[in-house]
């Protein structure tokens, strides 16, 4: 037995320590992780169930993409690539850039990364210091909060509602920060998960106040292509040292093939390079080829977005005659947010209930917004339009019934 002193423990205390994780690791479930485990279990004793809960589209990858990875697989070996992606990825990515907004990217500026998640953690890794603030919106993509918290950094919850549209502007950033100086701001725009799209002149002002108060812009831009009506517009229209997060896995339909990409400013691309090579080595291969071709694939995707756009005028019409009509109409993105207050005062258990006696697998409010998430849903319309009609269906008849 080791015997204590000079750094020494017991046996016993040795063990009891190697059953303790690492604070980092203690954080808040994704809650619509733990409903879509629960409607496969349903599901797996025979029930019928919609599902809503997941922001994942029901369609495949482009054909192209498909085929494009099928023909690399027949060259056998699948290896590393540069650790900031394919040149002919990055140069594609590039031209995105000037097709879709008229932008001027150099390729050297892009970095191919796993996902949006590999871009996130690069992203606040090389922006920010332990102890760092950064400011998100509330509601907001829950691993937001999990990603700055466990790298060490305290995400500064700014609280958004109906009267602001769900979006932050220039004078809550001022406001936060003349309470809680920021070192960052995170903002998502559609925004997961009201769908609610930050206008340009509230980019506009929003990138300029965070470049006069020296706060770090990151700028969430995976919903980008997913709009009905107004177009998104990126930060990189009005801050050149923004970082903006992009992802294959939303617009084109790529969730599972997990790849994505940054923009940073000339002056972080090495640090960037730097750790992708030591945290990921580099994005798989083969989803980088496959993300070549899906960049072409604008017609397929183009009629994707048709479904959704009609899966979210059905919900907008049809979800009121059953009772639940308190929501905005989401901008963009697949998603909508609805109030419930009318019926619950605990999101948590209105959609179990949903979920058991109605089929239908919904995201409780309490996910993204730990204030005032308990009268609220969140409701994926990324499915297709025989489950939204069903959906919608079920729901009417589950609430009929309360």
């Amino acid at each position: 037995m080791a015997q204590k002193g000079h750094g020494r423990v017991t046996d016993r205390e040795y063990r009891a320590r190697r059953l303790i994780h690492a604070r980092r690791a203690d954080v808040e479930p994704f809650i619509a992780m733990d409903v879509l485990s629960a409607a496969r279990k349903l599901e797996a004793q025979g029930r019928s169930i919609v599902h809503m809960e997941i922001g994942e589209p029901s369609f495949p990858a482009p054909q192209a993409a498909r085929d494009a990875a099928a023909e690399a697989l027949k060259g056998g070996l699948i290896g590393y690539t540069e650790a900031l992606g394919l040149p002919a990825l990055r140069s594609r990515i590039a031209r995105h850039y000037r097709d879709v907004y008229g932008l001027d990217i150099s390729p050297a500026r892009i970095a191919v990364t796993t996902g949006s998640s590999g871009g996130f953690l690069l992203a606040f890794l090389t922006l920010f210091n332990p102890g760092d603030r950064v400011g998100i919106a509330s509601p907001g993509y829950p691993p937001y909060r999990t990603f700055l918290t466990a790298l060490g950094l305290e995400p500064v919850e700014i609280d958004l509602d109906a009267e602001s549209r769900w979006a932050l502007d220039a004078d809550a950033i001022e406001k936060t920060h003349s309470k809680t100086p920021l070192a960052g701001l995170l903002i998502a725009s559609p925004a997961n998960p009201t769908g609610t799209i930050i206008t340009p002149e509230a980019l506009k002002g929003l990138c300029a106040t965070c470049d006069a108060l020296g706060i770090r812009l990151v700028s969430d831009e995976i919903y980008h292509g997913l709009t009905y009506g107004a177009e998104a517009e990126t930060a990189l229209r009005f801050d050149g040292r923004a970082v903006v997060v992009n992802s294959f896995s939303k617009y084109w339909c790529m969730t599972g093939w997990r790849i994505g990409w940054l923009v940073v400013p000339e002056e972080l691309e090495r640090p960037v390079e730097r750790l992708a090579q030591n945290l990921f080595i580099s994005a798989p291969k083969l989803s980088q080829v496959a993300a070549i071709a899906a960049l072409d694939a604008k017609e397929e995707l183009e009629n994707v977005r048709a479904v959704y756009a009609r899966n979210r005028a059905r919900l907008l019409n049809e979800l009121p005659k059953a009772g639940m009509d308190s929501f905005l109409p989401a901008d963009g993105a697949f998603y909508l947010y609805a109030d419930v207050g009318r019926f619950t005062n605990d999101s948590v258990a209105f959609a179990r209930a949903m979920l058991e006696e109605g089929g239908v697998a919904a995201t409780p409010g309490l996910d993204f917004d730990r204030g005032n998430g308990n009268r609220f849903l969140r409701f994926s319309f990324a499915g297709s339009e025989s489950e939204s009609v069903e959906a919608i269906s079920r729901i009417a008849n589950w609430l009929s019934r309360r």
